[in-house]
């Protein structure tokens, strides 16, 4: 296998979470983690969810958002920094900016849409 992959045709898709996904790297051949690029539109805030069994850390590309992880605001997360997410913890994020806040979203083990679960904090 080439260790250079070159993307020619990624697409950026919007979910029911209130953001915008760009797979980069989630593959079955590669189980221990993945990678997406996520966009939140200025203002907003993604639904509070959970990943089961997985590990999530956000690096900030560009933007600035509030953390919730826990149930409890962690801190403001700028441009170049980590945030981590364990494992079945609830989590989300507010775009503090009136541009898109752009993070890559790393899991490990990979994302898995059944391990996805949003929680109703009505």
């Amino acid at each position: 296998m080439n260790p250079i992959v070159r993307h020619t045709n990624l697409t950026e898709f919007s979910t029911p979470e209130n953001c915008f996904i760009t797979e980069i790297l989630n593959s079955g051949t590669f189980q221990n983690f993945s990678i997406a690029q996520t966009r939140v539109a200025a203002g907003t805030i993604t639904e509070l969810h959970t990943l089961r069994n997985t590990d999530e850390v956000y690096y900030i590309l560009s933007g600035k958002g509030e953390m919730e992880i826990g149930g409890k605001v962690v801190g403001i997360a700028n441009e170049n920094d980590l945030v981590f997410i364990p494992r079945n913890t609830s989590q989300r994020i507010k775009n503090l900016e009136d541009k898109d806040l752009l993070f890559l979203c790393i899991c490990s083990p990979r994302f898995e849409e059944k391990n996805y679960e949003q929680i109703n904090d009505l």
